[in-house]
């Protein structure tokens, strides 16, 4: 039994190849589960919960409800900051007796809590896309290049064999891999350029008031009590108004104002204000990859990073190998320094550095 279960964990660590980097994972791992993970938690609440209850005199609850939930509420931007119970009934909502009419103010339309649930799953989706086209454009090369090296228990004429077919190949495609390396650099520009949309579809989505949201709730929650102006009450009503018109009993048309709650919006405010904190670290963390990945075209720096990666190999072996590579050979030696054994790769240094020097047969 323990060889049966010694023999899977094998199986699984030979099949566990790591082809990206921290910051890649941090975009098609972390940040899709997360997306994703908000989109049912939004769904489960707007399709088997109640999302929206508004009260008005006049019109069917059930037909109220639908309709605003189709149609969009609305508030008063102005009136936010107005104080409730005296100045207004809710933040936003107009007391036509002191406020006067809506239609004298300026309103704000919300749309956008029908749509966060497939917006949010979009997202997800486009912070994988860079991870699908590497997996593609990748095609295994790493994994058929490690050939079952990543184990430290390898029969000995078999991994004699598999470093002298690795120590041949690099020696016969020397500087032919900088179109993969550069393919991997394209996905990470597209990894940075993708949170960066994201942060701008987001403020879109949002009517623009995505970018300046964090900051605001930060403000707000320095602010004393009693002169708080919450900015989620902005962009995230709880309570929103509604008007619905219909034929009265002489054929007429009669308006009907209800007040909506909208509860979902208690998570929506949530959700938002820590993606924008997420967002903001992604994209910063990503920009810090990218200035690493532009000082790596430095050779020096290249030898510095292969020669941490090959704790064991001798620093004249690596130097040795790095002034005969160019950055996609680096690349992919810095990719198998991740995946395989440390002691067999520190051979297979050793190796491919007399090889290149034409110190003899291995």
């Amino acid at each position: 039994m323990y060889d049966v279960f010694g023999s899977i964990r094998g199986l699984l660590k030979i099949d566990s190849v790591s082809i990206d980097n921290n910051i890649f994972r941090l975009h098609y791992k972390a940040t899709m589960f997360i997306l994703v993970a908000f989109s049912l938690l939004v769904t489960q609440k707007q399709y088997f919960g109640d999302p929206i209850d508004c009260i008005v005199e006049g019109v069917d609850p059930g037909i109220m409800d639908t309709y605003c939930w189709i149609h969009s509420t609305f508030t008063i931007p102005s009136l936010v900051g107005a104080e409730v119970g005296v100045e207004v009934p809710h933040p936003g909502i107009s007391n036509p007796a002191i406020n006067g009419p809506d239609d004298q103010h300026e309103t704000k339309h919300h749309k956008y809590y029908q749509w966060v649930t497939l917006f949010l799953y979009l997202q997800a989706i486009m912070f994988y896309v860079p991870r699908y086209l590497w997996k593609i454009w990748e095609g295994g090369k790493v994994k058929n290049l490690v050939m079952e090296l990543n184990s430290p228990i390898v029969d000995d004429d078999a991994k004699r064999d598999r470093k002298t077919m690795l120590v041949n190949y690099f020696s016969q495609n020397l500087h032919n891999h900088n179109f993969y390396a550069f393919r991997f650099f394209t996905c990470e520009v597209l990894n940075f350029v993708n949170v960066v949309g994201q942060i701008y579809f987001t403020d879109r989505f949002l009517g623009y008031e995505f970018t300046t949201y964090g900051t605001r709730v930060i403000q707000f929650s320095e602010m004393e009590l009693g002169r708080r102006n919450d900015p989620m009450d902005e962009v995230f009503p709880k309570v929103a108004k509604c008007t619905f018109h219909k034929y009265g009993a002489s054929g007429s048309i009669e308006r009907h104002d209800g007040l909506c709650v909208l509860p979902l919006n208690i998570f929506n405010e949530k959700i938002y204000i820590f993606l924008w904190f997420w967002f903001i670290i992604v994209a910063v963390v990503s920009g810090v990859g990218l200035l690493y990945r532009l000082a790596t075209f430095t050779p020096a720096f290249r030898q510095i990073l292969l020669r941490t990666r090959s704790r064991l190999a001798s620093s004249d072996n690596v130097e040795a190998i790095s002034r005969k590579c160019q950055i996609g050979d680096w690349f992919v030696l810095y990719q198998l320094a991740k995946n395989m054994d440390p002691l067999i790769y520190k051979e297979f240094i050793t190796d491919l550095a007399n090889k290149l020097q034409g110190k003899g047969p291995l």
